[in-house]
């Protein structure tokens, strides 16, 4: 099939290198040409393990094609995906829709034939009912259906979650989307990678549903943690002894510093909005948002009790920035917070990410970067781990301690044992263990 993409972002070049990888003639669209020609000469502008190799097999392929020009690559698309960004609108929280809705009227004015459009952004209910006002007013004799096929990528494993998911949701009614939508993703094996279809509002609410469960399993966790410690019980041991009960599985039960990143903190406060302004408020989200947000001061408070009380005049360093490890993504990462909090109190920071340095240097200027883990821990009352990048959880603590000015090891993610931590000579303090 003939695919286009409007957005080469996160959402849209990862659907679009792993659609071309199903056998499609896919393009990608975006309105930034300094995008475009990075991604026609083989760069790609995000950091996702294993995409810039699967890009360039597919555009080697020639079934994979960068591009400006809106109009000549929707005119001749069978599918058209909208995938473009829908942050948080200044003031509200609700999903701010002008990229959606002008893509829609651009999408509109280009349509030749019977062509499918899908929303790939993350969207509240009822965007789909207006995409289809929007197209219909611009264009009244387009031959067009508007599709829900929301994404349920995890940076860092998106390719995975993209080429093998855990199922596909289609929110269509008309027979002959559906067929459309059925024959994007006919690779997949349907006894292992189901095709679910529902209505558009349906699926439109299921994106929001899904990642407002996975923030409540995790602020959950988090305060299962703060009890842990004043009862003198594991959190980690609590964590096994519930996720092992297949009602409530294993995943996203890690007590750490809060959730970030550009899904979740976006879309329980959209969903909160949606079921505020249709009367029927979600107060296990209002409360769960509230918990993520003093959380990451909190953990700031926690470093500033391991030095003794007093960040002012102490230098701090810091291991991760990013939200998650494998990405270079710091969008509301708890690492901004919490930096902020020890600035705030007077204290330095010095800090080290694998990826995300370069992000972090135009939102955090006030503090220093280092160019290793030992750069970051020399000379420092305290080192904090606040991402489990893979590199952060064997350190070479033997190494570490007398380059440190006080040997303080504040692990936020749980990455060590204990005991053998405080044998190598450090004071530890983790999450949720006494």
């Amino acid at each position: 099939m003939k695919i286009s993409i409007v957005g080469a972002g996160y959402v849209g070049l990862v659907s679009g290198v792993c659609l071309s990888a199903f056998g499609h003639d896919v393009t990608c669209i975006d309105n930034s040409s300094e995008k475009i020609d990075m991604l026609n000469s083989g760069k790609v502008p995000i950091y996702e393990p294993g995409l810039e190799e699967l890009m360039a097999k597919n555009v080697a392929l020639g079934r994979l094609h960068f591009t400006t020009d809106l109009a000549a690559a929707v005119a001749s698309a069978d599918a058209v995906f909208i995938a473009v960004g829908t942050p948080s609108r200044n003031g509200d929280g609700h999903a701010d829709l002008q990229y959606v809705h002008a893509v829609a009227a651009d999408v509109a004015k280009a349509l030749t034939g019977y062509t499918v459009i899908i929303t790939k952004s993350t969207v509240p209910v009822g965007t789909g009912d207006e995409i289809e006002r929007i197209v219909h007013e611009t264009n009244p004799k387009a031959d067009c259906s508007v599709v829900s096929n929301p994404e349920f990528l995890r940076e860092g494993a998106a390719i995975e979650d993209f080429l093998a998911p855990d199922r596909v949701l289609i929110g269509a009614e008309e027979p002959r989307a559906i067929k459309v939508m059925q024959d994007i993703y006919q690779s997949l094996d349907p006894d292992l990678h189901p095709l679910v279809i529902t209505s558009r509002r349906t699926a439109e609410l299921t994106k929001y549903a899904a990642n407002a469960f996975l923030a409540v399993k995790l602020a959950y966790i988090n305060e299962i943690a703060d009890l842990c410690e004043q009862v003198g019980a594991d959190v980690q041991h609590v964590s096994l002894g519930i996720g092992l009960d297949s009602r409530i599985g294993k995943k996203f039960l890690n007590a750490g510093p809060g959730y970030g990143g550009s899904c979740f903190p976006k879309d329980t406060l959209a969903l909160l909005r949606t079921a505020q302004d249709h009367d029927s408020p979600i107060r296990v989200i209002e409360t769960i948002v509230g918990i993520n947000e003093t959380r990451k001061r909190a953990m700031a408070r926690k470093i500033e009790r391991a030095i003794g009380g007093e960040l002012r005049g102490k230098t701090i360093g810091i291991l991760g920035l990013t939200f998650k490890p494998n990405t270079d993504d710091i969008r509301e990462s708890p690492a901004l917070t919490i930096i902020q909090a020890l600035l705030d109190k007077g204290a330095m920071v010095k800090a080290y990410d694998p990826a995300g340095m370069d992000a972090a240097r135009s939102a955090m200027p006030g503090i220093a970067y280092a160019e290793s883990i030992q750069a970051a821990a020399k000379d420092s009352d305290a080192l904090v781990i606040i991402t489990d990048w893979e590199e952060f959880k064997s350190l070479d603590l033997k190494a570490l301690r007398p380059v440190m000015k006080s040997p303080v090891l504040v692990d936020l993610r749980n990455l060590y044992n204990p005991a053998q931590v405080r044998e190598s000579g450090f004071a530890y303090h983790s999450v949720g263990r006494s």
